[in-house]
């Protein structure tokens, strides 16, 4: 079958890559988009999370994105990309805005990384732009998603062009001939021979934080490699997320943990809930839980804390809290030792210092004289009744994958861009040390847009 472009994925980067596509080449143009899962499971990462937006309230990236690239990156990271990114944001707004996908801005209630002091979200979430981009394909006449559909190979001319994909699908084997192909398909988040290749022995233990990410099996990689792909990002590094144990819901994050403690199987403390704003630390927190705690933790505050405003919306979970109510009735119920919970709950609020909380700042109430300490929103745990939340590390995505320029260019290990090849999203790799949130699915949307102008342009 012959197309003018064909997308791997169907997420925020292969959705907008695809209507993005129509848009510059026209509405007639040939496009094939490759989903791996099912119509109900269709959209990746992307149609199951909030996907936050860091952006000011003009509709900027969040200023300080660079300046925190290249500091995490030392030196690693693609400025040149991050620069792009930055200044292509507002068009990407147009974008969404064209084809009818809802979103909202909101200022932060709580204090917050980010420079421009609040986020958008599409409404509800990402499946807003799942299900209206998915739409905009449907109607168009050539267009159409293939659904079950494995990307197996990519094809070339012997200039080393990319001139098709060969996919599997329920109907069997064929190839796709296509004057450009776009890789949108996520990290390898899904393939447990790769985490514990990159992540070591215990890689395969955290469960994806949505459903169909197991469908993200880091087939940009081994499609890319033949052709001498090269690759980039932090491989030994991933997106985690603290998400309560006892739900299936998708991303049920716990994020109202500054607002209490944070404690192990031994009911110790081991992580400063409030060295930062929860959006600049979650990620932190489930990478301990999963290298250092074995996978286990519990949230502990006071009821009361659910009354605060704004705090019971970002417990992400559709589970009611445990409640107790004495600490020793909560440990109980939580399966923890009430005695050993009990002492620490003590040492910590002997150790509050004075002051007032302000939670839409850093306000310095911290503790003196444990470890690790509480730098900030140290309010006492100390009048019932209890709650908490048992929590375990979820994967989101991979920082490492393959490597892309400014132009969504596929590059070789020799710097060179492979014709015709372009790619979006996780599939993509960037971030070292640290993800700067609410800047993923963005960087997918475009960059998606990206690489459909430099594919029209090219064919």
């Amino acid at each position: 079958m012959e197309y003018d472009l064909v997308v791997i994925g169907c997420g925020a980067g292969g959705l907008s890559a695809a209507v993005a596509y129509a848009e510059e080449a026209g509405e007639d143009a040939r496009i094939a988009v490759l989903e791996r899962a099912t119509r109900e499971g269709r959209g990746g990462a992307t149609r199951w999370t909030s996907s936050w937006f860091r952006i000011t309230k003009d509709r900027q990236l969040d200023p300080a994105f660079i300046g925190m690239m290249e500091e995490l990156g030392e030196g690693k990271a693609d400025l040149d990309y991050c620069r792009t990114y930055a200044s292509e944001v507002p068009a990407t707004f147009d974008f969404l805005d064209r084809h009818g996908v809802p979103w909202v801005y909101f200022e932060q209630p709580f204090a917050n990384r980010n420079t421009g002091g609040g986020l958008a979200m599409p409404v509800p979430g990402g499946v807003a732009i799942v299900d209206t981009l998915a739409a905009k394909v449907d109607s168009l006449p050539n267009a159409a998603i293939h659904y079950e559909t494995e990307a197996c190979a990519l094809e070339t001319d012997e200039s080393g062009r990319v001139t098709g994909v060969h996919v599997r699908s329920p109907e069997g084997e064929q190839l796709l001939r296509a004057k450009a192909v776009v890789i949108a398909c996520g990290g390898f988040e899904g393939a447990p021979d790769m985490l514990v290749e990159h992540l070591g022995p215990r890689g395969a233990e955290m469960p994806v934080i949505a459903p169909t990410l197991v469908n993200n099996r880091g087939d940009g990689i081994r499609l890319t490699a033949p052709l001498g792909g090269d690759v980039a990002g932090q491989f030994d590094m991933f997106h985690g997320e603290p998400v309560d144990t006892r739900t299936e819901k998708p991303d049920a994050v716990i994020y109202g943990y500054p607002f209490g403690i944070i404690v192990n199987r031994d009911c110790q403390r081991f992580f400063d809930e409030g060295q930062d704003s929860f959006d600049s630390t979650f990620e932190k927190l489930g990478y301990e839980i999963w290298a250092n705690q074995d996978q286990q933790a519990w949230f502990i505050g006071e009821k009361a804390i659910l009354d605060w405003p704004n705090v019971a919306d970002i417990m992400l979970t559709d589970q009611p809290p445990v409640e107790g109510e004495t600490l020793a009735e909560l440990a109980t119920a939580l399966g923890l030792d009430p005695a050993a919970l009990v002492a620490t709950v003590d040492a910590y609020n002997a150790a509050i210092q004075p002051g007032e909380t302000d939670r839409s700042i850093r306000d310095g109430k911290c503790t003196k004289g444990i470890e690790p300490p509480k730098s900030n929103w140290a309010t006492p745990i100390a009048s019932g009744p209890f709650i908490g939340y048992p929590m375990t590390a979820a994967i989101t995505f991979t920082f490492g994958g393959i490597r892309s320029d400014k132009r969504a260019r596929v590059l070789r290990k020799d710097g060179s861009a492979i014709p015709g090849l372009y790619a979006a999203g996780e599939v993509t790799g960037l971030y070292y040390k640290e993800y700067p949130a609410g800047t993923s699915v963005l960087r997918a949307l475009t960059f998606g847009r990206i690489a459909a102008r430099e594919a029209a342009a090219g064919a």
